[in-house]
């Protein structure tokens, strides 16, 4: 086999240590260092002077960033997926396992992941902040439902959003305790006004001291969250360059996008489309298209698999709003697909071509245009369509034999 790196290094990432195979001309030797960043520098200055050019670690948890920000600019690096480089099953040890990763480097097998710049680094941390946040609260308002309701008061069967303006003044309004059912039912927007009668009979119930400390304490912690995705919204307008400003306007035009989820798909998809050869590779790194599971002739359903957990949370919530969209394609989309292949599926479908477009959007640097909802309609065909209405007859447990008039 040719070998390709002729002085390479494979390092073993733990917490608290790094264990280096350095590898010239086909030996290696192994030494340990710290995690620390001295430890680091000279683990560098011992890979400088051995002339190793090129250093490949796995991806172990958080614990190759530090390794990563020192080295960065001295060494080329290689981040790998520690289950594409994983060794043959045996004796497992630290130096084996930086032994192997050097050996595969040598010889140019060590995969590569992609890590993007330090600038798009830094966003990925804030947009996947804010999402932990938000799902904080979403944990926070699922307490407050839960108060309600061992306080007996029935305020989420009426309003779709107890967290909303109307919601809001309610709860206030329960915290405080001098109004009367029929005085908070009057708080409400004029639009639910055809629900006061529904709402009044909604909010008797048995709300004590110690129902309203506790909510009155969630519904602190429900604006200190508030004013945390706030600020992280203000500093990611502020890291954001002008091209990334522009990029998602452009996005925010496509069904089911806002501004929110085109910030976590410019952050985790970046704004060059070059490191990426098709839509399909940077769909198969995000991880919405199944994989293929096929032997002895014969191809299994195939499974998505994990990609980016993050840019994918995002496309399929983007999913389910582009699914309710009428008049779209997404809409038209999500409705065919769900018929014949279910609900999760027709939304996972969803979500991919979103991240189709977002792709052409961003390397073509055009505006969205809808293809509308006939843009996947065939021309009518009898022999298909009798085709299918015999399939339905039969799962339903009918003998059926379909025969052509005589002309």
């Amino acid at each position: 086999m040719q070998t390709k790196n002729p002085r390479c290094a494979g390092v073993d990432v733990h917490k608290d240590s790094l264990v280096v195979a350095i590898r010239i001309d086909g030996k290696a030797t192994v030494e340990t260092f710290g995690a620390t960043s001295s430890e680091i520098f000279r683990m560098a200055e011992r890979l400088a002077s051995q002339g190793v050019t090129i250093v490949a670690m796995e991806s172990t948890g958080v614990y190759w960033r530090p390794v990563w920000n020192l080295l960065e600019g001295q060494f080329e690096l290689i981040l790998s997926n520690a289950q594409h480089v994983k060794h043959i099953p045996g004796c497992k040890t630290d130096a084996r396992d930086c032994r192997w990763l050097a050996k595969l480097l040598e010889y140019g097998l060590a995969p590569r992941s992609l890590v993007p710049l330090q600038p798009q680094r830094d966003l990925r941390d804030l947009t996947r902040q804010r999402t932990q946040l938000n799902g904080d609260r979403g944990r926070v308002v699922n307490r407050v439902q839960k108060v309600l309701e061992g306080a007996n008061i029935k305020l989420a069967s009426v309003a779709s959003d107890i967290m909303g303006k109307s919601g809001r003044a309610i709860l206030d309004a329960l915290v405080v305790g001098k109004l009367t059912p029929e005085e908070m039912a009057e708080l409400v927007h004029p639009s639910m006004n055809v629900k006061k009668p529904r709402l009044r009979e909604a909010l008797k119930g048995r709300m004590t001291g110690h129902h309203r400390f506790m909510l009155k304490q969630l519904l602190d912690q429900i604006d200190h969250v508030d004013q945390q995705i706030a600020s992280f919204d203000r500093r990611i307008d502020e890291v954001m360059s002008p091209l990334e400003h522009e990029i998602v306007k452009r996005l925010d035009a496509v069904p089911g996008l806002d501004a929110r989820s085109a910030q976590v798909v410019i952050a985790e998809i970046g704004t060059d489309m070059s490191r990426y050869r098709t839509s399909r590779e940077l769909a198969s790194w995000a991880g919405l298209c199944p994989n293929t599971e096929q032997s002895a002739g014969r191809r299994r359903r195939g499974r998505i698999r994990h990609g980016n957990g993050w840019l994918k949370a995002a496309l399929c919530q983007a999913g389910w709003a582009a699914g309710r969209t009428r008049r779209s394609y997404f809409g038209e989309q999500h409705r065919r697909l769900t018929t014949r292949r279910g609900l999760k599926r027709a939304n996972i479908a969803v979500a991919h071509s979103l991240l189709v477009v977002c792709y052409h959007l961003i390397k073509e640097g055009t505006e969205y245009a809808d293809l509308g909802v006939n843009y996947s309609k065939k021309p009518f065909d009898p022999e298909r369509q009798a085709k299918l209405l015999v399939k339905r007859l039969e799962k339903l447990g009918f003998a059926v034999t379909v025969t052509r008039p005589a002309a």
